[in-house]
């Protein structure tokens, strides 16, 4: 009786212990920006992307309006559509910074606490051995599950994304070429137009009017690009995150339905189990 009682105060200690570590030692250390500096800077150049992406695409749309008739104008609009577009991507990836210490908080402040409860509630309740056990369990691997998520999620996405960069680059850098041809073709138009001299002017507009054609031509090219590099940003920053959340409650349900070892004190030789003695 005097070993038993011995043996459920050390595992109540035990669970106590581990208990303060979780939140005044892990969690001070997981919840520090510094323990995730390599995750955060995959994300701030994830966001760098974007806002050149976001920069070139609206710096286009604003230059095809400066062209005469209404040819280019659904090109001018689709771009400036994918200014929303990328402003989701730009939102989830702030929130996958933020998320990196706050699942790192909620499991080692809250989750792996109160599977220390549970645990020491088994050990000094008998009748709740197998309840409380399970619960255990169940919170430890969730908190574990959601401290890991969002670091392997962002892992996933660079994976993916490297593959893609240099295309996103060659989007960014024809954008602004394509721009810069358009803007120096209205700056010549404008100096000519100012100059007065009408043949010379109807020459130059003629070349213009060419070199704009082929930036609207290439631009046009460029928005292919850029559904692209959306499409890619979303599948990193939105998608990856969410089909890795679900990959670990996958594999969380999974463990959960294996026989796992019961916590909290041994039966006593002699205990009762349906009816029966051991």
């Amino acid at each position: 009786m005097t070993r038993t009682i011995g043996i459920r105060v050390i595992c109540v200690a035990a669970a106590v212990i581990l208990a303060l570590a979780s939140i005044f030692g892990v969690a001070k250390l997981t919840t520090d920006p510094a323990f995730y500096q390599k995750s955060i800077a995959a994300l701030e150049e994830k966001q760098e992307t974007v806002l050149e992406l976001t920069a070139a695409s609206t710096a286009a749309s604003a230059a095809i309006t400066l062209l005469p008739g209404d040819t280019a104008t659904p090109i001018a609009d689709k771009l400036a559509d994918l200014s929303g577009y990328f402003l989701i991507v730009l939102c989830a990836i702030f929130l996958e910074k933020y998320l990196l210490t706050i699942t790192a908080a909620a499991a080692f402040k809250v989750l792996i606490p109160a599977a220390c409860a549970a645990f020491a509630a088994a050990a000094l309740f008998p009748r709740l051995r197998r309840t409380a056990g399970a619960l255990a369990w169940k919170l430890a691997l969730f908190g574990v599950a959601i401290m890991l998520v969002i670091p392997v999620g962002i892992r996933v996405s660079d994976l993916i994304e490297d593959t893609y960069q240099a295309s996103i680059a060659a989007t960014i850098q024809e954008a602004k070429e394509a721009t810069d041809t358009i803007q120096s073709s209205q700056n010549e138009g404008s100096a000519t137009e100012q100059s007065g001299i009408s043949g010379f002017f109807s020459k130059v507009a003629d070349s213009i009017t060419g070199a704009a054609a082929g930036a609207v031509e290439k631009l046009r090219n460029v928005l292919n690009r850029f559904l692209e590099a959306l499409a890619v940003m979303l599948v990193t920053t939105c998608l990856i995150p969410i089909l890795v959340l679900l990959f670990f409650v996958w594999l969380v349900k999974l463990i959960l339905g294996v026989e796992l070892p019961p916590l909290g004190m041994p039966r006593r030789s002699g205990e009762k189990i349906g009816g029966g003695e051991i």
